[in-house]
């Protein structure tokens, strides 16, 4: 996979929208879209670093798709990231509720 396809699947994993990635990462929304083009270039180094770090990914995984941020992305299950994402659109207060009740269920199997 290039660049263009591991900060797509970064974005998705996070479910983050281009818009709030580019303000989190101080990048203009245009920038963002055009890393995601079909004939996108890598960005410059320092744009790269801030958008790993608001997809909390290694520049590494962006740039070859490798180390233990890949396994993390892209081995997860379907069902979780929808899981993952609905949980995100929920407001934050009712996410501690879901995260909370999860760890005790958790806790309960264990």
């Amino acid at each position: 996979m290039n660049f263009r396809d591991n900060l797509r699947e970064a974005i998705d994993f996070c479910c983050i929208e281009q818009k709030e990635l580019a303000y989190k990462a101080n990048i203009s929304l245009r920038n963002i879209e055009n890393y995601l083009r079909e004939n996108a270039s890598i960005p410059a180094a320092d744009k790269a670093v801030k958008i790993a770090q608001v997809l909390g990914v290694t520049v590494e995984y962006l740039v070859t798709g490798k180390n233990s941020a890949v396994k993390t992305v892209s081995s997860v299950d379907p069902e979780m990231k929808t899981l993952i994402h609905n949980i995100k659109k929920l407001p934050k207060e009712k996410q501690v509720i879901v995260i909370q009740n999860a760890l005790n269920l958790a806790k309960n199997l264990l």
